[in-house]
């Protein structure tokens, strides 16, 4: 990862961290009314550190974590969020989604949609979704279809729309599968469930509606990836998690978020993100990214793009008529 001279990101980790946790224990008590937390974990930065900032606030007895691979998970996956489990001594299950998709017809309704580009797409291949373009030139970014075959080829198509939707959609029930089984378990326990979106990503929507968007409680939206990682190391998150690079672990093939989403790696968007949202000028933004004048400009402008092309992610549903709420 590149290393950029910034301080425009720095914080005081530990004052941070009782901010947080001092917030958490207000909102389950008073507006929640649960008794600890429920957290899917990941492997990655976020699902870590909000698992470890719910042991802070209530302990491990209270924060119940859960493991949701699949069989196109990464095969780190699994044994990275058991790390995390037992790093923080949260009691955990380990819940296998592959039959729950299997029986919604994930897999089916995935691969049909490959062959539409891909007609000979099967079970022993792999594949992925990237963004193009990638803010490098002029004009609006589009998504390819990455397929490789057991013998190693790989295939690129260009994604019209109807394919990329039907890919889009069919994935999504990894996310709101897992988040079924989130509020099984908080129910159960009588436990909120926590989101763990950062601000980058909940900024863009970069999230699920219904999925991995859905929770009770965001205890780290506020804070920037670069935060995220330097909450991880105030918290002695395991070192494994915080070297590992993040990625969407959507698909079959590794993937990284600057490959499906972001225009730039995690570090160089937060920059981009600040810089907007607090008015520092395009020349400043320049020398702290490391950036082209070009590529900063191309980030701002695709800032803007996801902002209204997912506002609909953020909606809560919305009434045809006003309903007075009830002061209890």
């Amino acid at each position: 990862m590149t290393t950029i001279d910034c301080t425009w990101l720095s914080f005081d980790a530990a004052a941070e961290v009782e901010r947080i946790v001092a917030r958490l224990r207000e909102i389950l008590s008073r507006d929640l009314k649960r008794r600890g937390l429920v957290v899917g974990l990941s492997g990655g930065i976020d699902s870590s550190v909000t698992a470890a900032l719910g042991v802070r606030a209530f302990g491990a007895d209270r924060v119940f974590g859960l493991l949701m691979p699949e069989k196109q998970s990464d095969p780190d996956t699994l044994a990275i969020s058991q790390i995390v489990a037992e790093a923080l001594g949260l009691e955990f299950a380990h819940e296998d989604i592959s039959a729950i998709l299997e029986s919604v017809g994930f897999y089916r309704r995935y691969d049909d949609a490959v062959r539409e580009l891909v007609p000979q797409f099967a079970d022993d291949w792999k594949s992925k979704v990237v963004i193009q373009n990638g803010g490098d030139v002029a004009g609006f970014n589009y998504f390819e279809l990455v397929v490789q075959s057991p013998s190693g080829d790989i295939l690129r198509q260009r994604l019209p729309l109807k394919t990329y939707l039907g890919i889009v959609a069919s994935t999504n029930f990894k996310q709101r599968v897992r988040k079924m089984l989130e509020y099984y378990h908080a129910d159960r326990l009588n436990f909120a469930v926590a989101g763990t979106p950062n601000r980058l990503e909940y900024d863009q929507g970069f999230f699920v509606k219904n999925g991995d968007g859905s929770a009770d409680v965001k205890p780290i939206a506020h804070l920037y990836k670069s935060q995220v990682y330097e909450l991880g190391a105030y918290l002695k998150v395991p070192e494994k998690v915080r070297n590992r690079l993040p990625t969407t672990d959507t698909y079959s093939l590794a993937q990284a978020q600057d490959e499906f989403y972001f225009l730039v790696p995690y570090h160089q968007m937060d920059l981009c993100l600040y810089a907007k949202n607090n008015g520092i000028s395009l020349e400043e933004t320049v020398r702290v990214s490391g950036l082209s004048v070009d590529k900063v400009q191309r980030v701002w402008i695709d800032i803007d793009r996801k902002r209204a092309a997912t506002r609909y992610h953020h909606l809560q549903a919305v009434l045809v008529a006003d309903v007075p709420e009830i002061a209890l």
